[in-house]
């Protein structure tokens, strides 16, 4: 009878994996990881900027160049991912901090959209895990769909499109029934917050220092507050009360200072209702434009598999879709800027329409290729190098 698979070598278990092994990291290491990112985020964000530059130049320059540049382009995306839900929390932290240590900088008010996407991110567990894997999703397709295709099977390749396509769709239409029925925001999870600006220099800490120091004695010599003291941001102690005050803004920053301290209506609204639920026509129109790309995938799968590459017919279902979801949007749901600013960015999404399929194919593509003959050689070089990534990938020009 034949060994069984399970059976162990002698002398010990089942040798570990690779990836076991990276999994089975001591903790310790992690967290030094964890601190390093958090003390340094300013050169992590120019790392990851530098590495996303590199993809933009990569493809063309050797054979499979497209799989590897987009193979570092899903990599550092995953990671910038995982380095935001690092400085979310360290940010979130930091603000339960007392005022005296955490009162160094004035804080920027949340823009609407980190708002929105941080209440569901921190109330649902469900919303959380759903945005979360429609974002590692959106962030691999194009390698999913460029390692399908290597394997030379045309089939193959657009099955794993129909299938990314529906699970983005499912995921889509799960957040809209979490959020009760509230139109979907891109991106579903909070972005990055600027990070603060870092801590001045050792000169220049010293020499404010020395200015504080001279301040103090003028003070102490027309009897102002004796005995005040500096604390390490700046904010001085009163003698009496003990109470602090905050530094003041450099004369140049008067307008910033009083504009990060403004409170407007949707500042004070509750998350909520920063965007309005959707009710008969307005949540038809929301649904239809989940599954728009979805039905363009189908009915282009099953004409290239007929062996229409330029026909006309899926590029005109497609924009179909989306123009009557655009038609029966309500109007009126319009009213705050989270949904004016969603509303915008769809609209601008609906050039993508000009790259795809027959579209691209009868109109777009003879334009590219007049544009190319008219640029200097390094530009046309890069430009033919993306040209094929859109004629050969349905990903490359997915909204």
């Amino acid at each position: 009878m034949s060994k069984p698979l399970s059976s162990s070598p002698k002398g010990g278990g089942r040798r570990p994996s690779p990836v076991r092994k990276v999994l089975s990291l001591p903790p310790h290491l992690m967290h030094l990881y964890d601190d390093f990112i958090t003390k340094n985020a300013h050169q992590v964000s120019q790392i990851e900027s530098g590495l996303r530059s590199l993809t933009y130049i990569i493809p063309g320059r050797f054979r499979d160049a497209e799989i590897a540049s987009e193979s570092i382009h899903s990599g550092v995306q995953l990671l910038s991912l995982y380095h935001d839900t690092l400085l979310r929390n360290a940010l979130a932290l930091s603000s339960k901090l007392p005022s005296s240590l955490s009162a160094a900088a004035p804080q920027i008010p949340p823009s609407p959209h980190s708002r929105y996407t941080r209440f569901w991110t921190a109330k649902s567990a469900l919303y959380r895990r759903v945005a979360y894997v429609l974002q590692i999703v959106n962030y691999v397709q194009l390698l999913c769909e460029m390692a399908a295709k290597r394997r030379g099977e045309e089939r193959a390749r657009w099955r794993v499109v129909i299938l990314l396509e529906a699970i983005k769709a499912f995921c889509r239409l799960l957040l809209l029934r979490i959020t009760k029925a509230r139109p979907l925001v891109t991106p579903v999870l909070p972005e990055r917050d600027p990070i603060p600006d870092e801590p001045p220099a050792a000169e220049e800490e010293a020499e404010l220092r020395a200015m504080m120091e001279e301040d103090d004695v003028v003070d102490r010599t027309a009897g102002g507050m004796n005995g005040h003291a500096a604390g390490p941001n700046g904010e001085w102690t009163m003698p009496r009360t003990g109470m602090s005050l905050p530094s003041l803004p450099a004369p140049g920053d008067i307008s910033g200072y009083l504009l990060a301290r403004v409170l407007t209506a949707d500042d004070i609204k509750p998350a909520t209702k920063l965007l309005n639920q959707l009710q008969g026509s307005a949540q038809a129109a929301e649904v239809l434009h989940i599954l728009a790309p979805l039905i363009y995938a189908v009915a282009l799968a099953r004409s290239v598999k007929k062996g229409r590459k330029t026909s006309w017919s899926p590029w005109l279902i497609g924009l179909a879709v989306e123009l009557a979801a655009r038609q029966l949007r309500d109007r009126g749901l319009r009213t705050t800027p989270l949904e004016r600013e969603e509303w915008s960015r769809r609209g601008w999404a609906m050039g993508w329409w000009t790259m795809r399929g027959a579209f691209y194919e009868n109109v777009t593509k003879g334009m590219v290729a007049g544009v190319r003959r008219r640029m200097p050689s390094l530009v046309a070089g890069i430009l033919e190098d993306y040209e094929y990534l859109w004629e050969n990938y349905y990903f490359s020009t997915s909204a």
